[in-house]
């Protein structure tokens, strides 16, 4: 049963992964990288990963995915459709995707791993207290970190989502001092 729930999610993130690079609509390509999250997080779930895909639900699949649907709201109209890419951009970006992959697996069948003898099972507490502490092996400054540049990322938006007056025969207005 495990084995078909995980080709059903594998199936699912590839279709909505290439709904998402091929919709032309900004918000239907946002929401489509949303389910690709969804399922992802659901094969961490599947693989008894529970932290690792409450993470990804809820940093990537809320965070993450609300600031890329209120960047899209405040930039762009909802209803706006993206520009025909063309078609040597597209034979380029294709080939690269097939040059990664190869890299990819390359580097999975070639790597000597070693089968784990033992399981271990870590509690959510401990993780926690690994990822905020201070001492040797703790994760409290990128936390800081991350969290600063959230706040440089929303400011940017903001700046972005502002951007110039036009006036009313389109060019930008320029203010005059006095």
């Amino acid at each position: 049963m495990e084995t078909i729930i995980f080709y059903i999610l594998a199936a699912l993130t590839i279709i909505f992964s290439v709904a998402s690079v091929t919709s032309r609509k900004i918000l239907r390509a946002v929401i489509y990288l949303l389910f690709v999250l969804i399922c992802i997080s659901g094969i961490y779930f599947l693989v008894n990963y529970n932290f690792l895909a409450a993470i990804q639900l809820t940093v990537y699949g809320g965070g993450i995915i609300v600031l890329f649907i209120f960047a899209v709201m405040l930039i762009h109209h909802v209803e706006l459709e993206l520009e025909k890419t063309a078609l040597k951009k597209k034979l380029i970006a294709g080939l690269l995707s097939v040059a990664g992959l190869a890299v990819t697996l390359w580097a999975i069948y070639t790597f000597p791993f070693q089968v784990a003898n033992t399981y271990t099972s870590i509690e959510v507490a401990d993780i926690g207290r690994i990822l905020l502490s201070y001492e040797d092996g703790g994760f409290i400054l990128p936390f800081e970190v991350i969290s600063v540049l959230l706040v440089a990322v929303m400011i940017g938006a903001i700046v972005i989502a502002k951007g110039k007056r036009l006036s009313e025969d389109g060019s930008p207005k320029t203010e005059v001092k006095n």
